[in-house]
């Protein structure tokens, strides 16, 4: 069975029929109107444009060779050099090279998540092809971010207006007519988390100025998600309507408002085809489906469905055997019939379920006879919310065909389409048809499998070198062998109908959960991705394709399945990390085999609930203790080779559902002080033990809830300061909390109260001061300075290059600004005094807080102050080639200063006899700015300084000097030293005439 770690556990099962047709109680948290949504983007922007934290420079370090998840994909008909790339929370991106480099289009807009785009490539203006984008990923994911609605290019993408629907949250999918540029129509799938909203079609007749809902949902937890056009007649459309609605515990995929309806009006008026009788299933157990027409065959109409009915139970299933033992026997076996059981029979039945070994037929039965044990026990042992995703016998993905325009329906293939979508096929539930031919069928699931009789039978069409799960394929029209696929794993491109893929991971696009970093030289920083593993790499690295000459990629991955956390042995560099729920595993040294640490329940105890994100933590002051968190706190002195539980349930409990919920989501010990712990859950508990967990406190009252626990954190400068993040997003909820408590918990006190309105990831204190906290939101990351009264927006400044053609622009990895991304985790290395962020859509970023950790307001408050340059090291290299082809290598200086109001800085460099040899102007921001020196000096000025040996210009010769700055009436001066660096055995100086 070909089934990736990164799904084993995507969501559990579906619901039951009767729960599908059932809807969730109102939410007790109310979901955030769009209006505030909107607005809390405006308040963003205007944050970033007063911060004074503006121009500290970002640097991404990668990685790109894994990408991340793409949720659309649409190539230009006729060119395979052009094409645009939607990433569910990367942003949306073009290549005008077929692949090999890409522009970011939609950094700056309220939000980056993106469910589908659509291109009108006629371009009658000359300013590029019309380019028309939903926000908010359609795929129903733990990290499917919610969007604000559509968006609009005229230029190809260089900019955008809104052009509404802010309260779609979800696009399915978006529609052009063929010969009207004012005319579209958008499927949306509404709000994920809450019902309301924006749901069904919509229709524009005026190029987005106005919408008109048309096809209106049959129930509040239903939307539209599909949606073609017959090629061969525009008034011509079907509609894949879906119900569907999740929370933080339970997922219903399925629903009897999911259906496909008709339009012979140009999306008007609506009629529902699939109805009971027409061969296409109905009722509640009918989950997402996927639509496609063919152009060849006069509009046959093909539909992908996720049935969710359970397959009938074959009459020798789990039956082998007339004594054989099966959990639905034990559920309600007496006793005295277990004591029964053959010891054959019931060792049987613990390998197929894989217990321990610690448990045989023997000890089970000897148990039960003195009472210790009831043979409900062995049940429940099997029983959590995640391994009933694999005892689910769905039917799941079938294909049908209507060549009567929806009217009836013959499902196209015999028996099941096993190991494509298993019972999660909410993730997929696409299938697309050539242009040219009516048998040639594509269907998206885990593999991409790909059909040449109509359906009938399907074959693996994907490679060794294309990363599974896949949600989108674009067939170009002119040319139906060229392919481009987009799935979990980034891009990939066939030219030969999928004969044969090439991979286009460009962009930095990784889905980070989790971050962190070792003391190596250079350190090391590792995440945990979604979809994509475990990942190490080195600090200093620059994304470049200078790897594929060598072979070497700079990164190492780990471990697979959904990268989680990750905590590492200052002393060896031993690694402990995992993938989703809980299951983790040391790594001796980061090299070595690695040893599974998950701890276990016993028999007779429920399993242990654990987190999607599973909470772990290495002690810093006796780094041989790991602690673990499921419902309960579990405590290792031995590395995870044993483990105590040293708490109860510290949660409410759980709900039912089909996802683990009542877990622990955040785990933190004291900087300085061994076993004080804090732990928070993802139903709103916060606990605090004093004493090395055999005592625990509920710090609960006084929060808000019940709100998911997003981060914990004891302070590493006073030992009663707890700090605490809250998250709504999983109610539609998107106020920012974030809570101080100076007294472990017994009283809190709101801070940030001044962030817009954006879920909280992360809040993390800075290690070299109390005052400063970070904050990392699902737009982006914040900086207090004065202990999270105020918060600033720290994105960084953007940085030109020079091109090889000369002109100025920005490097596809040379930004220095870190886009709307949401942020999910962040630690700082303390020793380089770096900060690093991991995003969950465009990988790892780091800023180097040297000035950063020296700010205060009253700093800031100073009309000018200059941070004095380290000491420098001169250069023969500078002005000098590496070689022919090569520009001459020049420096530069970052001089950190900042001013309380913005304007004109003047610099000026003099020597110890007050002669002034350099001087320059720099424009300035109000708060920390960088101005940037070649280390030049006026040749007009002094004969004692060296020129380049290729670039002419005349640099700093070492010495000791006077750095002068001014700004308004305010001046400061500040040494600057330039030390000789080492000298060449031989080199011709070229001196001043």
């Amino acid at each position: 069975m070909r089934l990736t770690l990164a799904l084993l556990a995507l969501l559990p099962l579906a619901a039951t029929a009767q729960d599908n047709a059932t809807p969730y109680p109102q939410n007790p948290i109310a979901p955030t109107p769009e209006a505030a949504r909107m607005a809390g983007a405006e308040a963003r922007a205007a944050m970033e444009a007063r911060s004074p934290l503006g121009a500290v420079p970002f640097r991404s370090v990668g990685p790109t060779v894994m990408s991340g998840r793409v949720s659309a994909i649409e190539g230009k008909p006729g060119d395979p050099t052009v094409f645009y790339v939607a990433y569910a929370s990367g942003g949306l991106w073009k290549t005008e090279s077929a692949g090999t480099r890409f522009e970011p289009l939609f950094d700056e807009y309220a939000s980056m998540t993106m469910g589908d785009i659509a291109v009108d490539w006629r371009d009658p203006e000359g300013d590029g092809p019309t380019v028309w984008a939903g926000t908010g990923e359609s795929n129903s994911s733990r990290s499917s971010y919610a969007g604000t609605g559509v968006y609009k290019s005229t230029d190809g993408g260089a900019t955008w207006a809104h052009v509404g629907l802010a309260n779609s949250h979800h696009i399915g999918r978006i529609v052009l007519h063929p010969s009207d540029p004012n005319t579209a129509w958008v499927a949306s799938i509404g709000p994920l988390y809450s019902n309301g909203g924006e749901r069904g079609v919509y229709v524009t007749r005026d190029g987005g100025a106005s919408w008109a809902l048309t096809l209106a949902p049959e129930a509040e937890e239903t939307g539209a998600i599909d949606l073609v056009m017959d090629p061969a007649n525009p008034d011509r459309l079907y509609a894949a309507t879906w119900t569907r609605s999740r929370r933080a515990w339970d997922f219903r995929e399925a629903g009897p408002g999911s259906a496909i309806h008709r339009s012979d009006d140009g999306g008007m008026t609506w009629t529902r085809v699939t109805t009971d009788g027409s061969g296409f299933p109905t009722g509640a157990d009918v989950g997402r489906i996927g639509l496609a027409v063919s152009p060849a065959a006069g509009g046959v109409l093909w539909a992908t469905v996720d049935n969710q009915a359970r397959r009938p139970k074959e009459a020798d299933e789990n039956e082998e055997a007339m004594d054989a033992v099966t959990q639905e026997a034990l559920r309600s076996m007496s006793r005295e019939a277990f004591l029964d059981l053959s010891e054959d029979a019931l060792n049987a039945f613990l390998d197929a379920n894989n217990f321990p070994y610690s448990y045989t037929a023997e000890s089970i039965l000897r148990d039960v006879r003195e009472g210790n044990l009831e043979p409900l026990a062995l049940v429940e042992f099997l029983e959590d919310a995640n391994r009933a995703l694999f005892d689910t016998p769905v039917v799941g993905a079938e294909v049908y065909r209507s060549d009567d325009g929806g009217a009836t329906w013959t499902r196209t293939h015999e028996g099941y389409i096993d190991d494509l979508v298993y019972s999660y096929g909410y993730y997929f539930g696409q299938v697309r048809v050539a242009p040219d031919d009516p048998s040639r069928l594509y269907l998206i699931g885990v593999p991409l499998i790909g059909s040449t009789d109509g359906g009938a039978t399907w074959a693996a069409i994907d490679d060794a070198n294309v990363h599974v799960d896949h949600h989108d394929l674009w067939i170009d029209p002119t040319n139906p062998d060229r392919l481009l696929n987009a799935n979990d794993g980034g891009v990939n491109i066939s030219y030969d109908d999928a004969r044969s893929w090439q991979s286009a991971n460009v962009p930095a696009v990784g889905q980070f959960y989790t971050v962190t970093t070792d003391n190596a030289q250079p350190y090391n920083v590792y995440g945990g991705l979604q979809d994509n593993g475990v990942w190490r790499g080195p600090s200093d690295y620059r994304p470049s394709r200078g790897w594929l000459a060598n072979g070497d990629y700079p990164y190492e991955r780990l471990g697979g399945g959904d990268g989680m956390q990750i905590q590492v042995d200052p002393r060896d560099q031993t690694v402990y990390t995992g993938f989703q729920f809980g299951n983790y595993v040391r790594i001796p040294e980061g090299n070595g085999r690695a040893s599974r640490i998950t701890p276990s329940h016993t028999l007779g105890e429920r399993p242990y609930r654990f987190n999607w994100q599973t909470p772990i933590h290495l002690s810093r002051h006796l780094p041989d203790v790991l602690y673990f968190g499921s419902n309960k706190v579990h405590r290792s002195l031995d590395r995870g080779e044993t483990w105590q539980t040293i708490s109860e349930d510290l949660t409410s409990g759980g709900e039912p559902g089909d996802v683990p919920y009542g877990t622990l989501t955040s785990l933190h010990e004291s900087p300085l002080e061994y076993g004080l712990l804090a732990a928070g859950t993802d139903d709103g508990k916060i606990w605090v033990s004093e004493d090395d967990g055999r005592t625990w406190q509920d710090r609960s009252a006084g929060l808000p809830g019940p709100l998911w626990v997003s981060r914990v954190e004891l302070s590493g400068h006073d030992r009663q300061r707890l700090l605490v993040s809250l998250n709504g997003y999983r109610w539609d909820h998107f106020d920012a909390y974030v809570y101080r408590s100076d007294d472990l918990g017994r009283t809190w006190t709101r801070i940030g109260t001044d962030l817009p309105a954006e879920p909280v990831n992360v809040a993390k204190e800075d290690p070299a001061s109390g005052d400063i906290v970070y904050v990392g939101t699902d737009h982006g990351l914040y900086v207090s300075l004065d202990r999270g009264e105020s918060f600033h927006p720290m994105r960084g400044q953007r940085a030109e290059r020079e091109d090889a053609d000369g002109a100025r622009g920005e490097s596809m990895w040379d930004s220095r600004t870190m886009p709307n991304v949401p942020v999910h985790d962040l630690t700082v290395q303390a020793r380089d005094k770096d900060l690093v962020v991991g995003t969950h859509g465009r990988s790892i970023w780091i800023a180097d807080l040297e000035e950063v950790q020296q700010l205060t307001p009253a700093l800031l408050a100073e009309a000018l102050h200059v941070f004095a340059p380290d000491t420098l090291q001169h250069s023969t290299r500078w002005g000098s080639k590496g070689g022919n082809w090569s520009d001459p290598y020049q420096p530069e200086l970052s001089i950190a200063y900042t001013v309380a109001q913005g304007g004109p800085v003047t610099f000026s460099v003099v020597n110890t006899k007050g002669v002034e040899l350099a001087s320059w102007t720099h424009a300035s921001g109000a708060g920390l700015n960088y101005a940037a020196w070649p280390m030049t000096v006026d040749r007009a000025i002094s004969d004692e300084h060296e020129a380049g040996e290729d670039d002419e210009l005349y640099y700093l010769m070492p010495g000791e000097y006077l750095l002068n700055v001014s700004a308004g009436s305010s001046s400061v001066s500040v040494p600057l030293v330039l030390k000789s660096g080492p000298e060449p055995r031989s080199r011709a100086r070229k001196k001043m005439p």
